[in-house]
């Protein structure tokens, strides 16, 4: 959520960030303005009201005192109560229809974000890894994974639907090594692991940004009221809402391995083969709650995290900075890391690591009290460590030989027990 004394004193600076996002909320922001105006406005009759009240309620006391009467004053005082509760119940509606605008504006990205309409003015910043030249085809991951007997779609399709999968054998195996080194690697950074819950309010998912905006994405438990996470983002980052942090406590480092469940409502027709884009699917989330003037250190150093996975993997990637016009809702600033898939001959995207600012601190009320007892909202970072799933995927099509069989990477052959994946 925007600070709202950012829009009030520099209306004209915030509707031009925000129209770097291809979206014009001009009149969303008068809106605010207007409202927030009006909530000001009725603050003030408020507390002249209570004023008057409080003044009228001594004289009244004064005159028990004094033995006179005292009931024409006392209908006084019972009418400035009604006047109070009337402007009370006023300022709850405006201020609720003031914070429902606030929560569907978008954060402002930050002044180095290179400007841009959709992923085409995305900006390279960096690649690592060399493609490898495979002297034959290269097969595509679904099809490499039917082979070997790891990926079963038609029997899930059975179960679940479209866009569902079992990963059987070696190929779970593999899977869960994975969870297990990203794990590792991330603790040994001074990431605390932690398992969170997967199921969550809806007030948890406005934390975040997910709500009210993108309901559509997410699977909903609508006895309970109750939402499947889509990200272990969701839940890590509001560990702390409502609460004030000491300075000493900062930064806090977290990690998690969760399924993610996405209706991918807006995904009809793409990625409908393969195990990329999937309604239920593995991750490991890093996550960071700082103070403001290290939150763009903080950003590097998470994207160098979530890049180290891939290096020690040994797959070929490049980072790539979104433009303003590419970017979530909730983020500021935005590397989207992207690893080679030879069978498609381009790079597809594993992580993407955001610095949100304060942004959903405030939404989550997240503050710290610094040295001088002043409180301040904390930053939020989050990034994938990676998408256990892709890198699955990333794996097969980038150690596949030429017999099917699929290279297990150095790294990984100790959690597998195997060197390599082969048809039984």
């Amino acid at each position: 959520m925007l600070d709202l004394d950012l829009i009030r004193k520099r209306p004209e600076f915030v509707k031009e960030r925000l129209s770097t996002r291809n979206k014009n909320l001009s009149s969303l922001i008068d809106e605010i303005l207007t409202l927030d105006e009006k909530r000001r406005g009725i603050l003030r009759e408020l507390e002249k009201v209570r004023a008057e009240r409080n003044t009228k309620s001594k004289e009244v006391g004064a005159l028990k005192k004094s033995g006179k009467d005292t009931r024409v004053l006392e209908e006084e005082v019972k009418g400035l109560k009604l006047q109070i509760e009337r402007y009370e119940v006023e300022l709850q509606r405006v201020e609720e229809n003031l914070r429902g605008l606030l929560l569907n504006i978008p954060n402002l990205p930050a002044l180095d974000v290179p400007l841009g309409e959709d992923e085409r003015d995305n900006l390279e910043v960096r690649r690592w890894g060399e493609p490898r030249n495979f002297g034959f085809e290269a097969r595509a991951h679904w099809d490499i994974g039917f082979h070997l007997g790891i990926f079963d779609f038609e029997r899930a399709g059975k179960i679940s639907g479209s866009r569902f999968v079992f990963t059987k054998g070696l190929g779970a195996r593999l899977e869960r090594a994975l969870i297990n080194f990203m794990l590792d690697l991330h603790t040994s950074k001074g990431y605390e692991e932690i398992i969170p819950p997967h199921l969550v309010r809806s007030e948890v998912l406005t934390g975040t940004g997910q709500l009210p905006k993108f309901e559509e994405e997410l699977y909903k438990c609508e006895r309970d009221e109750l939402y499947l996470i889509p990200t272990a983002e969701v839940p890590l980052t509001n560990l702390y809402r409502d609460e004030i942090l000491s300075e000493e406590d900062l930064p806090i480092y977290m990690t998690s391995y969760t399924p993610c469940y996405r209706r991918e409502a807006g995904s009809y027709g793409k990625d409908i083969r393969g195990i990329i884009r999937q309604h239920q699917f593995n991750k490991v989330e890093l996550v960071k709650i700082v103070k403001p003037e290290s939150s763009y250190e903080e950003l590097e150093r998470l994207t160098a995290d979530a890049e180290e996975v891939l290096k020690l993997l040994g797959l070929p990637y490049r980072v790539v900075l979104l433009c303003t016009g590419d970017m979530g809702f909730s983020s500021a600033k935005t590397y989207d890391i992207e690893v080679w898939f030879p069978s498609q001959g381009r790079y597809r995207e594993i992580s993407s690591c955001s610095n949100c600012e304060d942004f959903q601190a405030r939404r989550m009320n997240t503050r710290y009290r610094d040295a001088q007892g002043k409180l301040h909202f904390v930053h939020t970072l989050n990034g994938s460590g990676l998408a256990v799933g892709r890198t699955l995927a990333a794996i097969l099509e980038n150690y596949q030989r030429e017999d099917g069989s699929v290279e297990v990477p150095e790294v990984l052959r100790d959690y597998v027990k195997a060197d390599a994946l082969k048809h039984l």
